[in-house]
């Protein structure tokens, strides 16, 4: 963390100086008109705060510091992290040191094994890891120098340093959750010599002798890690951390949005939906055969999961690369061609029928279907999966809006009976 820390002394008074002369020449542009039914609909489209760590075009899809998706899905999570803070890749020498700073903090509190011991075992993988990262916050970096009378100018570093532990001891939490919450047997020890993707690989205990697991968890990973600022998870986060609420508090919120069947349950969704087309033929249909089963569930009221995006006019990048990531690594499995063959046939049907305006796939209609593959076909693990890599997108814009001194949000409401009087 010191040579990420270092970076980010640089990039942050840069980043003051640009802010304070936006305001100054342009503080008095708007940027946003609200509509009534905006403001009835979950403010879609309202541009209303700031998030410079990723951006979603709607022809382009992510597009993360600048940089489209599908120009960087090479790169690991552990580089996304650097890019997501600095703007730029880190150097093998500085990815090297951040490296490094996640083996210092990879264990799991043992009393953190304790409480999620004593929960139901029926109870839910999130609820689970939610409940972990909430146990840890005694362990604030933050809370502790913010009680001790730390300056405003300092909170970045406190917030980066609980970022940097916490997401350290994030894949060895997934995996032992797993291996509790499904009796895989005993928590597998983190290994220090792999890297943040394949100790998860590793402590989840699946085999992977071809290291195709190991690949699908870095893309995974790294694919999953920010989407702007406006989505439930990164909003939430950035809500109660604006209240100067620690990341441990914070990351709670958004992974507690995040849970939600609307947000990261999706892919779940999608799995199943793959799962009864392949059960209803038997195996891998043909494209007609899926072309009318298509229709048939359109004309029933029944949408198509992962299906008819609200925002892209064109594939979700992170689709596409899950995708070739299949087409590159599996052969001959039914549940991975349903998915590849239901992107040839159903956005045509979509837009035949009329059903959505946009009908392109968004990332939860790919990405289940691979982790089956794999051998993680538990459901309601998934979105677990998802919060590793999402808390990295949520501490980038923490540490960001607390160098940058972003106050406390605070929207102003109004009440019905006030927009009949003056709306």
């Amino acid at each position: 963390m010191n040579l990420l820390k270092e970076e980010l002394k640089k990039c942050i008074p840069i980043a003051q100086g640009d802010i304070k002369q936006l305001i100054k020449d342009k503080g008095d542009q708007k940027i946003s008109d609200v509509s009534v039914a905006q403001a009835y609909s979950g403010l879609r489209g309202i541009k209303a705060f700031v998030c410079d760590t990723s951006s979603v075009s709607a022809d382009k899809g992510l597009i993360i510091r600048g940089m489209p998706l599908l120009d960087i899905t090479h790169i690991l999570p552990e580089e996304v992290f650097f890019l997501l803070l600095t703007g730029r890749l880190p150097n093998s020498t500085e990815l090297n040191d951040l490296n490094d700073e996640f083996s210092a903090h990879l264990n799991v509190p043992e009393y953190v094994w304790n409480v999620l011991g004593e929960m139901p075992d029926d109870a839910h993988p999130m609820t689970m890891f939610n409940t972990g990262i909430l146990a840890m916050q005694g362990e604030s970096v933050f809370r502790e120098r913010y009680d001790q009378g730390m300056a405003k100018t300092e909170f970045w570093e406190a917030i980066l340093e609980d970022g940097i532990r916490l997401l350290a001891k994030l894949p060895a939490l997934g995996a032992g959750i797993y291996r509790m919450r499904f009796d895989k047997g005993e928590r597998i020890a983190p290994d220090p010599q792999k890297d943040w993707s394949g100790n998860f690989v590793h402590m989840t205990g699946l085999p992977d002798e071809s290291g195709d697991f190991h690949k699908l968890m870095q893309l995974y990973f790294m694919l999953h890690c920010d989407h702007e600022g406006g989505n439930v998870s990164a909003f939430a986060s950035h809500t109660v951390a604006s209240a100067l609420s620690d990341p441990y508090y914070s990351v709670c919120a958004g992974l507690n949005g995040l849970a939600g069947p609307l947000h990261g349950l999706a892919n779940q969704e999608c799995l199943k939906f793959v799962l009864s087309v392949r059960d209803e033929f038997d195996g891998l249909p043909t494209e007609d055969g899926l072309r009318e089963y298509c229709w048939n569930r359109l004309n029933n009221g029944r949408v198509i999961p992962g299906y008819g995006h609200a925002v892209l006019r064109c594939p979700d990048p992170r689709f596409s690369a899950f995708v070739k990531f299949g087409q590159d690594h599996i052969k001959e499995d039914d549940v991975f061609g349903i998915v590849d063959l239901l992107f040839k046939v159903v956005p045509d049907v979509l837009q035949e029928h009329g059903k959505a305006k946009n009908p392109w796939p968004n990332v939860d209609a790919a990405s289940g279907s691979l982790l089956y593959y794999y051998g993680l076909k538990e459901f309601n693990f998934y979105t677990v999966l998802f919060s590793i890599s999402r808390t990295m997108g949520m501490i980038s814009q923490m540490v960001w809006e607390r160098a940058l001194g972003i106050p406390i949000t605070r929207p102003k409401s109004v009440t019905t009976d006030w927009i009949k009087s003056n709306a």
